[in-house]
């Protein structure tokens, strides 16, 4: 999506809000897919803590990231970013669709 944006309008703001919208949901989601795999969980309260205190940090960690760009980059577009935003939270799905995680 943000080479798409970049081809399409041949405006760097526009692939940097893009930029910034894919950002803003795969680092979170690989600070959560870290946590989570670092240590094992002894028993199934402790994984569901854990659980609950990763997808935490990634949700604030989501939003401070979405804040700081609304902030920070004057020339944002939010077309741009919430489209890249919206498809990259859908990457997830298809992914799981392709392993076949989830039937259709």
């Amino acid at each position: 999506m943000v080479v798409l944006w970049g081809l399409l309008t041949w405006q760097g703001d526009k692939a940097w809000s893009a930029l910034f919208g894919a950002g803003s949901v795969v680092v979170p989601n690989a600070l959560m897919a870290w946590g989570m795999t670092r240590r094992s969980a002894m028993n199934g309260g402790t994984a569901m803590l854990s659980f609950m205190v990763w997808e935490l940090i990634k949700i604030i960690l989501a939003t401070a990231i979405l804040v700081a760009v609304v902030l920070g980059f004057p020339p944002l577009s939010w077309p741009a970013l919430l489209s890249t935003l919206v498809v990259a939270l859908k990457a997830n799905w298809l992914a799981l669709l392709r392993r076949g995680r989830i039937r259709k």
